[in-house]
């Protein structure tokens, strides 16, 4: 008897026909650009377009899309090949091997030459994590003179922020998966309790549901830390009197949904509670104003107006939020855009923002926050989360 078949994982996310429609638009824009290329340099664009899931792009790894219909070809190491066959519609995959003065860059020129673009423009994503400035110095002296490059990093970024249903159902999935995961971690919100114990509340929650690992790690501060902006090494553990800052990204099929809250431990005290009542009414004018059609500087804008109206400006952050999409290591942000004042940016449905409204008081040490996603529709918003703008106190 033949031995049984090992289980075969789905792992296009999508049907093929949807990467086929995402490569005919990206060629479109290439085309009206005078582009005759673009090299893609992103790991958010090589998942977008084709489907292909891998951390390697921490080395040199590259995408070649033709403004004509060739084929793409992906330029990689040994480690990514049978992966980027198997999770992606990718066919043509090239390999550079590590070796001593080994220089995929002109690995690349080959596979440009071969595709007969000597002498032309061909648009490169400069804004990507995935193209370190030794990278891009090595392209120069391979490329230079021999085409001309130019910058063309929002190519494939413009089409990725509007989402498509197909995409919504995944989004979905990952704001249920952080609303599961921020009531665990306010209940892990206890005298004696770790910061790193609380994270790891949420990751499991996420996890458990199917979700992946966020492509940044859970902030988790408490006490004077609840101020900060950004995660810190060392956990801490949790006083009986405390004040405890949480803000992540759940993560399905790399698609991310973000939260924000401050948690009180103990009995909270007046000023917690008006501070908690001015960040609610910013989120809700925040909310408000993320409408199509205008401009996503209004959002900010609407933040700052309630904090100053308050007498808070100089607690207030310099921007509201940002967009969300599919990304890969080291974060969850996918900008631009980023909700700044005046950021002249047209709201339109299919856009996936996180907007929050923080307010660290640093002059009395007391923080205070909340944050949700939303989905601008055709005739407002939809906030994705189900999770309450309660006052949490916990513990």
């Amino acid at each position: 008897m033949a031995e049984a078949a090992v289980d075969a994982i789905p792992t296009l996310h999508f049907p093929r026909e949807a990467f086929e429609q995402r490569i005919a638009r990206a060629r479109a824009l290439l085309q009206e650009r005078g582009l005759s290329a673009l090299l893609l340099f992103g790991q958010e664009s090589h998942y977008y377009l084709t489907g292909f899931d891998t951390s390697g792009f921490v080395y040199f790894q590259c995408c070649v899309l033709t403004a004509d219909d060739q084929p793409l070809t992906l330029l990689t190491r040994l480690p990514d090949r049978q992966q980027a066959f198997e999770s992606s519609i990718l066919e043509d995959v090239r390999i550079w091997y590590d070796a001593e003065g080994a220089d995929p860059a002109l690995e690349l020129k080959d596979i440009l030459d071969e595709k007969g673009l000597a002498g032309e423009t061909i648009g490169i994503e400069l804004d990507t994590y995935g193209l370190t400035a030794w990278n891009y110095d090595r392209l120069q002296k391979a490329l230079g003179g021999w085409c001309q490059l130019t910058d063309a990093s929002d190519v494939i970024r413009s089409l990725r922020l509007i989402k498509s249903d197909q995409e919504l159902v995944h989004i979905r999935r990952a704001a249920v998966l952080a609303d599961d995961a921020l009531a665990a971690m306010l209940r892990a919100c206890t005298p004696g309790t770790l910061e790193s114990s609380i994270t790891a509340v949420g990751l499991k929650v996420m996890l458990d549901g199917g979700g992946d690992v966020p492509p940044g790690p859970p902030l988790v501060n408490s006490g004077r830390r609840a101020l900060f902006g950004r995660g810190i090494s060392g956990p801490r553990p949790l006083s009986p009197v405390d004040q405890v800052t949480i803000e992540f990204a759940s993560t399905f099929r790399r698609y991310n949904v973000c939260i924000m809250r401050t948690a009180i431990v103990g009995e909270p005290s007046e000023e917690q509670r008006d501070m908690f009542a001015l960040t609610h009414r910013a989120l809700d004018a925040m909310t408000e104003a993320a409408a199509p059609g205008r401009p996503l500087g209004d959002i900010d804008g609407a933040y700052r107006e309630v904090f100053d109206a308050a007498g808070h400006q100089t607690h207030r952050w310099g921007a509201c939020g940002y967009s969300l999409g599919a990304t890969f290591r080291p974060s969850w942000m996918d900008v631009p855009p980023m909700l700044y004042s005046g950021n002249p940016t047209l709201a339109q449905p299919g856009m996936v923002l996180f907007l929050h409204s923080v307010f660290p008081n640093v002059d009395s040490g007391l923080a205070m926050s909340l944050g949700h996603t939303i989905l601008v529709m055709e005739n407002g918003r939809e906030v994705l989360s189900n999770a309450a703008l309660d006052f949490p106190v916990c513990g």
